[in-house]
């Protein structure tokens, strides 16, 4: 059996073996429901209380202000509708290169009749806080822009957006999904109200997120039912999966310097094996990009092609652009970012992990030379 190079892990990660072990009794002895008053819930009730803390540590948080969800996704959605339905001018500000979870809750609510604004990022894909500081208002009541670009790795100006917020009295929520457990993070170093993550960015288990929503920030339930989660968010709690996501983020934190520089060598190695090779390429991104993302866009290529055919060697990458059996569409961040037509379609992502070693990064770019040689 072939050796599979798995080099997406901006799309998801391994389960991290501890947090799987961490899960186990969860799954099978201590399956309580921890909002019941029984002697047999008060594992459960012990394990979520402690995964609490654990998460809120990690990121500076206190925990009461970590609100456990079903991932990314519905947090997202949660601060975007559940702060619109607080506000009194209902109007937020996003950018041109959010993740759909974003941007497609923003269309929602504008069909709601809310007024969304779009911040335009810079060719580097950074959104800068000049473009924020001509466009905000007394009116805006929410601004939402990303820690981490998950297509380009980019790290945006996360703490100069919120202050500018601030002095709007606008609150400010960062999608941090591809950066929690991987950079530093500190709610209020950044001195954001809001904050989206999944476990399964960082080897914990698939399904299970959190939001942050700082202490005093008021915002509206958009699920109802029991009263979990301090009443904000009904559902039984998904226990052992909390578990797990705890130990993975403690465990990722706490490598989080040796992962980095590992990572960092990695997209050393595969950048200076492109450039060797002599292909025609863009370096998406800008210099502050995360760890191990690498994208790039080869002139007169397709990158669809080039997925699909290392994926036969297999190896494991993502493109920057989606295809359907008509046309094939250039992503809205390469949109954003205004690449040359000649390079965009050629766009393909490489994510490295904690998994991938030294030698991926030449064998992929060795592959690719071999696939383009043909």
């Amino acid at each position: 059996m072939k050796r599979i190079i798995y080099a997406d892990n901006a799309a998801t990660t391994a389960l991290d073996i501890d947090a799987f072990e961490a899960m186990k009794p969860y799954l099978l002895n201590e399956y309580g429901n921890a909002s019941q008053l029984y002697s047999f819930a008060r594992s459960a009730k012990k394990a979520l209380t402690n995964a609490r803390k654990v998460i809120a540590d990690c990121i500076g948080a206190q925990p009461e202000e970590i609100f456990f969800t079903s991932g990314g996704t519905e947090s997202n959605n949660w601060a975007i509708k559940g702060t619109v339905q607080q506000g009194a001018d209902n109007v937020v500000i996003t950018d041109n290169i959010e993740h759909n979870a974003i941007l497609n809750s923003c269309d929602k609510i504008k069909h709601m009749g809310y007024q969304v604004d779009y911040l335009s990022a810079d060719e580097k894909g950074v959104v800068k806080p000049s473009v924020l500081h001509k466009v905000i208002t007394n009116k805006v009541n929410l601004v939402s822009v990303m820690l981490v670009n998950n297509e380009i790795g980019t790290i945006e100006p996360i703490k100069e957006l919120a202050k500018i917020s601030h002095e709007y009295k606008a609150l400010f929520h960062t999608d941090a999904v591809q950066a929690i457990g991987h950079i530093p993070v500190n709610v209020n170093n950044l001195n954001i109200d809001m904050l989206s993550a999944s476990a399964h960015k960082f080897n914990g288990p698939k399904g299970i997120g959190f939001l942050y929503i700082r202490n005093g920030v008021k915002i509206n339930s958009i699920i109802d039912g029991g009263s979990q989660e301090f009443g904000m968010r009904a559902g039984t709690e998904n226990i052992a999966s909390i578990v797990g996501m705890a130990e993975a983020l403690c465990k990722s934190c706490t490598q989080m310097s040796e992962t980095e520089n590992r990572l960092r060598k990695i997209k050393k190695c595969f950048i200076k094996a492109l450039d060797n090779a002599g292909l025609d390429y863009i370096l998406n991104g800008s210099d502050n990009c995360a760890p191990g993302l690498v994208s790039i866009s080869i002139k007169n290529v397709s990158g669809e092609m080039l997925m699909h055919r290392l994926d036969l060697k297999g190896i494991c990458i993502s493109t920057g652009s989606a295809c359907n059996s008509i046309n094939t569409h250039v992503s809205h961040v390469i949109k954003a970012i205004a690449l040359p037509k000649e390079y965009a379609k050629g766009t393909v992502r490489i994510s490295f992990g904690k998994n991938n070693r030294e030698e991926d990064a030449q064998e992929i770019v060795d592959a690719i030379v071999g696939i383009l040689k043909k």
